[in-house]
């Protein structure tokens, strides 16, 4: 459900191959399965077979043996996918080359995310490549980003390097996330308000420790239809029918998708900013498993004003609030 987070070879990381460790108290950053498999792709001139796609899948890491399970990435549809998108594969060099620079700046963002969460756990990102999709998934161990599919995400933001840094900094936040966020469909406490709020807490605090949201398109799409929107939100929010919210993207769309993970975002930012003490505020929304109680609590309305972004200041307040 998570975004719910798409790269050249070992030269282009600088030299670092495998497994490299973030300052404390940053997670490890697990690079070695795009390496590897950008390694096979120039060796097979761009089109491994499906033989040597199953042995990129099976020499790589835990965290890629789960990417695989739990999306269905088989080496076959691997293969079907390259044959489809060859184009997604190729530009996903260039994303490659821009890891060295994510890695360093997910440093602060992972010292950020303690400061104003202390309880924060660090649980290793992975950089992989799949069959195009998903963007990026997390599980109980770990944050991984299908590196091809967020390189060609670039309607999310235009900047790559940008893209990863806040995308992983979303998808972060959802390990930190103690509430249940995973239902059986059908069941009637997957709301939209529920599942809006969950990703828009993700977008905020992404916000506030990397500088932006996932999903940069949001803010302009909604600008000056905030009432509008906000309006049919709260019509809808008891609702278990998803789709008009969230997961809803259409592949070459231009029109907007995925508005419950804005709105959700504007309610946790509501909240944060009436909450007299911003530690207390933020340690209350990643543990929230009550979203009327967040909503109400927030004061949020549709339309309502409030900052652009919070980022930087707030986030040094809440490092500081007793």
């Amino acid at each position: 459900m998570f975004v719910s987070l798409r790269c050249l070879l070992a030269l282009a990381l600088g030299g670092v191959v495998g497994t490299t460790q973030a300052a404390v108290p940053g997670p490890e950053i697990l690079t070695s399965d795009a390496t590897r498999f950008y390694a096979l792709y120039e060796a097979a001139g761009g089109k491994p077979s499906v033989a040597q796609l199953g042995q990129y899948l099976a020499q790589g890491t835990p965290s890629l043996a789960q990417f695989a399970k739990l999306r269905r990435v088989t080496a076959e549809r691997m293969a079907e996918a390259m044959a489809r998108e060859p184009a997604v594969y190729a530009n996903g060099r260039a994303c490659l080359a821009e890891l060295p620079a994510v890695r360093q700046r997910l440093v602060q963002v992972f010292a950020n995310l303690q400061a104003i969460y202390p309880q924060a756990k660090f649980p290793p990102v992975a950089i992989v490549v799949g069959r195009g999709k998903p963007v990026g998934m997390t599980y109980p161990d770990g944050v991984v980003i299908g590196l091809e599919a967020l390189c060609a995400a670039d309607f999310m933001n235009a900047n790559a390097q940008d893209r990863f840094v806040h995308v992983i900094a979303h998808e972060y936040v959802h390990i930190q996330q103690t509430g249940v966020s995973e239902y059986e469909a059908g069941d009637p406490q997957a709301t939209v308000l529920r599942e809006s709020l969950g990703e828009g807490i993700a977008e905020f605090i992404a916000e506030l420790i990397s500088g932006n949201v996932g999903n940069g398109r949001h803010a302009g799409w909604t600008r000056g239809r905030e009432v509008h929107i906000e309006s049919a939100f709260a019509l809808d929010m008891d609702s278990t029918d998803l789709k008009p919210w969230l997961y809803n993207y259409t592949p070459g769309s231009q029109e907007p998708y995925d508005l419950g993970y804005w709105v959700g975002y504007r309610i946790a930012k509501a909240y944060y900013l009436q909450a007299d003490n911003k530690r207390d505020a933020v340690r209350a929304l990643i543990q929230q498993d009550n979203p009327k109680e967040i909503l109400q609590a927030s004061g949020w309305t549709p339309g309502m004003w409030m900052p652009a972004k919070v980022t930087g200041v707030a986030a040094r307040a809440a490092a500081s609030a007793k």
